[in-house]
């Protein structure tokens, strides 16, 4: 039996249309609410369940009588038809419950998106759609409200639902803009700090889970998870200097001292239920204290929006939204500005590899696999059980771009980190065979993520001046920080992992058996200037049972401390930029846990303390010396003097900058068992002061060393006419600095 297609006088509709409105299941309302011209008149329409009146108020007739519309569905349909009349600006006088209120029709607006928009979106090139998707308030014919975006091409149905309308998302479906799948609306009266989600039906009519908006730019505190109306950050930054001058800080040649920081366990308030800090308290006491250690820059683990405590954020729903543990978009903003202010730069770790398949997040968005691949062996990340962005769609690639400039234009960050790279290059990462699909060439590389993370790189050097993009990148990928012109990735810097790996490895084994591992501590130094690399030691080197750096050191108590004092030393001295997680810089008993503070109770120690103190010596020295950081991913800035005394465990090496620097001359020593009279060769005549020693009594060592300086005499050794006779104390690295006579 099919419907007759005849219009209902009192509304001009079709049955079925009438249906379709009432039941939320019409997919272009616009099309029938609202205020719609006809040859002989104007018919009004609005769709307002659970009212009992409705009338219209005419703006440009205020005294006039209201029009009283007639209610043609019981679910809350009504319409009025005004012969002769031309489309007026009104207001609808709804009366529900016994109480009249007046409210604004979405529906009498126009379209949102303009030309340009559109067809940048088009493309996959409209690289600030933050400026336009999202939630936005704004003023339209002088009415207060906000603009909702979202892309759902898939969908036969969007609305945006929350407490302005009982979360029914009959109410206020979206206007379909087919070009580009964006659905749209102007929602009057809605500001704010309006809680609000996205009701979607499927393309087969299925109501989806409600979903959280991808551009939201603000979100719910877990447990829930409903997105903010926020708009764009409102801050008045007060660091102009610092962006004028950043490129200095970020630049290769430039020292980097990086202190790696997850602000949910940085420090708590025990006193009041052990809290969390804020954005605002954090900015004083978290930049005070980097400041005070000698840090060049702060790295947040992931502060983008995320459910899950334990994730640590790596399992983002809400790229373009600051999580809201801490407080306020402006709360964040006050953070980076005041760390700028205090000339410390800003990196967030940033996750653009995979996402959680959570209901109210990106997975299966509109009904269908539209920001992952539909195929499991593309789009799902076997070790985290997460869905895979599909890059070789523009819009998808577009979305992640404008998150990256999001957060480079309106927080001002000063670099990204880019987690999990080798998972984004490689089809096969973590699968067995017949579990991944070759690409088109038959080989095991992601062109589609190549050529996004090529894309990624030149976007942010070219729009954000000064700033800089670092990959956690764990394989041998050739170039992944050299130029895209040169066929490389276009990072800035590259993490190295195989040297943290191989020299935790190394101080891990007890020095008695150190002589057969010894070039562990050596190898790096045939790869170091390959890359424009960064040494970390990083959170995942003190978790899941990894214990703490102090826990991985051999020895009785004296030893470790010794052995951790000795090691951050050499990887001062080595070539690199630093990094290095919270709590390692006072040696934390235990390994770090995300759910507690850390350990500053130990601090009072002097041993832990000792282990503060060298490291904010050594910031202090890296900054001073350029010979320490100038040259740090070029060869021309190392040379070693003795790599191979096995029986020693001793490794002694040249960092060498510009003609004017003066050089300096790293000795690191790994055995309990001091020596006395070793000679070095060193590059010529003059005095060599002592300008660090980790056992020094002021770190908690035994306080053997050269009193200050040793110095050269006409004797060869090492390939040099010159040499020193050091004093080298057990467990220890010395670090001198050359002056000539």
């Amino acid at each position: 039996m099919t419907l007759k297609q005849t219009t209902n006088p009192n509304d001009g509709l079709t049955q079925e249309i009438r249906e379709a409105i009432a039941s939320g299941r019409h997919g272009d309302p616009f099309a029938v609410l609202g205020s719609h011209a006809e040859s002989h008149g104007l018919w009004l329409r609005a769709f307002v369940p659970r009212a009992e009146a409705v009338s219209v108020i005419r703006r440009d007739e205020p005294s006039a009588s209201s029009i009283a519309m007639t209610k043609t569905h019981q679910e809350g349909l009504f319409a009025v038809f005004l012969p002769k009349t031309k489309p007026f600006s009104y207001v609808l006088q709804v009366t529900a419950n016994g109480v009249k209120v007046e409210q604004e029709d979405p529906y009498r607006f126009g379209p949102l998106l303009g030309e340009l928009d559109i067809y940048l979106l088009g493309q996959g090139t409209h690289l600030e759609i933050y400026k336009i998707l999202g939630a936005h308030p704004t003023v339209r014919e002088g009415i207060a409200g906000t603009a909702f975006a979202v892309w759902a091409p898939n969908a036969s149905r969007v609305s945006v639902v929350g407490d302005f309308n009982n979360w029914d998302g009959r109410m206020h479906v979206m206007r379909r803009r087919v070009e580009v799948g964006i659905w749209e609306l102007f929602m009057p009266h809605v500001g704010p700090g309006t809680l609000y989600k996205y009701e979607i039906l499927g393309a087969d009519g299925q109501l989806l889970p409600l979903k959280a908006d991808p551009v939201a730019f603000q979100g719910e505190m877990r447990p829930g998870n409903a997105s903010i109306v926020h708009g764009l950050p409102r801050h008045a930054w007060q660091d102009d200097h610092w962006m004028a001058n950043r490129h200095e800080v970020n630049d290769r040649h430039a020292p980097m001292s990086i202190y790696e920081c997850h602000l949910d366990s940085w420090m708590r308030v025990p006193e009041e239920g052990d809290r969390r800090l804020t954005y605002l308290e954090l900015a004083d006491r978290l930049v005070s204290y980097v400041k005070e250690m000698g840090y060049t820059h702060i790295e947040l683990l992931p502060i983008t929006e995320y459910p899950f405590d334990a994730s640590w954020g790596y399992q983002p729903t809400g790229m373009y939204a600051v999580t809201s543990r801490y407080g306020s978009p402006e709360g964040f903003a006050q953070l980076v500005d005041r760390a700028h202010q205090e000339g410390i730069g800003i990196i967030l770790d940033w996750v653009p590899g995979h996402f959680p398949a959570d209901a109210h997040g990106l997975a299966l968005f509109d009904g269908t696999h539209l920001y992952e691949h539909a195929d499991p062996r593309l789009g799902f990340h076997p070790d985290w059980n997460t869905c895979i962005y599909n890059y070789g769609r523009t819009e998808v690639t577009n979305f992640l771009l404008g998150s990256a400039l999001f957060w480079l234009d309106c927080f001002h960050i000063d670099g990204l980190r880019v987690d999990a790279v080798a998972s984004m290059l490689y089809l096969d990462y973590s699968r067995k065979a017949g579990e991944w699909i070759p690409n088109r060439f038959g080989g095991r590389e992601n062109l589609d993520a190549i050529a996004f993370l090529r894309r990624l790189n030149e976007l942010a050097y070219g729009r954000a001046p000064g700033s800089t993009t670092i990959a956690e990148e764990s394989t041998a990928w050739p170039n992944v920080s050299r130029p895209t012109y040169v066929g490389g990735l276009g990072f800035g810097f590259k993490w190295n992992m195989g040297w943290m790996h191989d020299t935790l490895a190394y101080m891990s084994t007890d020095p008695l058996y150190r002589r057969y591992q010894h070039h562990k501590m050596t190898f790096g130094l045939l790869y170091a200037f390959s890359e424009n690399f960064i040494l970390p030691i990083s959170h995942d080197e003190v978790t899941h049972g990894k214990g703490s750096m102090l826990g991985k050191m051999p020895g009785d108590e004296w030893q470790r401390f010794a052995n951790l004092r000795a090691y951050y030393g050499f990887m001062w001295g080595h070539p690199g930029k630093k990094l290095l997680f919270m709590g390692n810089d006072f040696g934390q008993f235990t390994e770090w846990h995300d759910w507690t503070s850390l350990e500053w109770h130990v601090t009072q120690y002097p041993l832990h303390r000792g282990i503060q103190r060298l490291i904010q010596d050594l910031n202090t020295l890296y900054r001073k010396a350029p010979a320490l950081y100038r040259h740090d991913t070029e060869p021309e800035g190392f040379r070693w003097i003795e790599a191979n005394d096995t029986d020693n465990s001793v490794y002694s090496f040249l960092r060498l900058g510009a003609d004017q620097d003066p050089p300096v001359l790293v000795v690191s020593h790994f055995t309990p068992l001091p020596h006395t009279g070793y000679r070095i060769g060193v590059p010529g005549p003059g005095i060599y002061r002592e300008v660090f020693n980790s056992d020094a009594a002021i770190y908690g060592g035994s306080n053997m060393g050269n009193s200050g300086a040793v110095d050269a005499v006409p004797i060869p050794s090492h390939g040099f006419d010159y040499s020193v006779q050091l004093t080298i104390p057990p467990l220890a690295t010395v670090i001198f600095e050359h002056a000539h006579d």
